[in-house]
C-alpha cells in the first residue's frame, strides 16, 4: 500500500510540474504596432490564371503596387503553442472591392480580425514559426466585409520581454463587398503584463 501511495504521490508531481512548465512556456498579454502592405494584385492575377503561372511569368506583386498601412495588435497565450491575437489595421488605398468602378482617389481600408496562432515551438525557444487561422471584418467607405485570414508566421523572441512577428496572410473574402488579397506584415510586440496564475 505504501509503494502505491508514493507512485500515486509522483505522479501528481510530474503533473504539477508539467503544468506550471507549460504556464511558464505560455505567452504574456502583448500588444504590437505592425507595417503592412496590402496585395490586391497578386490575389487578382493567381485568381485569372494559376500560383504556378503567376510564379514561373515573375508575375508576383511589387512593393509599388501595394498599398502601406499600420496595425495595432494584441495577443495572449491560451497555451505553450496556441495564441489568441485581435489586429486592427488601417490604410488608404482604391477600391477594393470586387467588381467596383475605380473612384480615382484613396479611401481608408480598415480591417479587424481575431485569430488563433498555432505555434512550432514553445516561447522558451528563441524562434518558432506559427500558422494562423481566423475571422476578420473590414470597411471601406459605407461597405462592410467579411473575410477569413490564412497565414502564416515567424516569431522572434528578444530575450522573453519583446518579439519581433513576421507575418504573411490570404485573407479570402466571405461577402461581396470584401476582395482577396494579401497582407503582409512585420511587427514589435511587448509584453504588458503577466499572466494570472490560476
Amino acid at each position: 500500500m505504501m509503494n502505491f501511495t508514493r507512485i500515486l504521490l509522483a505522479l501528481l508531481f510530474l503533473q504539477m510540474s508539467a503544468f506550471a512548465q507549460e504556464r511558464a512556456h505560455t505567452q504574456d498579454p502583448a500588444l504590437s504596432i505592425n507595417f503592412f502592405l496590402v496585395d490586391f494584385e497578386t490575389a487578382t492575377k493567381i485568381r485569372s490564371s494559376t500560383l504556378s503561372s503567376v510564379l514561373n511569368n515573375k508575375q508576383f506583386g511589387k512593393i509599388k503596387e501595394m498599398s502601406p498601412g499600420l496595425a495595432v495588435a494584441y495577443s495572449n497565450g491560451l497555451s505553450s503553442h496556441f495564441d489568441f491575437s485581435t489586429t486592427l489595421a488601417g490604410s488608404f488605398l482604391n477600391d477594393p472591392r470586387t467588381n467596383a468602378s475605380s473612384s480615382g482617389g484613396d479611401n481608408l481600408l480598415l480591417e479587424a480580425d481575431a485569430s488563433i496562432r498555432g505555434k512550432m515551438f514553445s516561447n522558451n525557444y528563441w524562434f518558432t514559426p506559427y500558422v494562423q487561422l481566423g475571422v476578420g471584418a473590414s470597411k471601406y467607405k459605407g461597405y462592410y466585409g467579411a473575410f477569413v485570414p490564412i497565414g502564416v508566421g515567424l516569431q522572434l523572441n528578444l530575450f522573453d520581454e519583446a518579439f519581433l512577428l513576421v507575418n504573411s496572410q490570404y485573407r479570402i473574402p466571405v461577402t461581396e463587398s470584401a476582395n482577396y488579397h494579401f497582407y503582409h506584415s512585420i511587427g514589435l510586440a511587448g509584453n504588458i503584463g503577466k499572466r494570472k496564475s490560476k
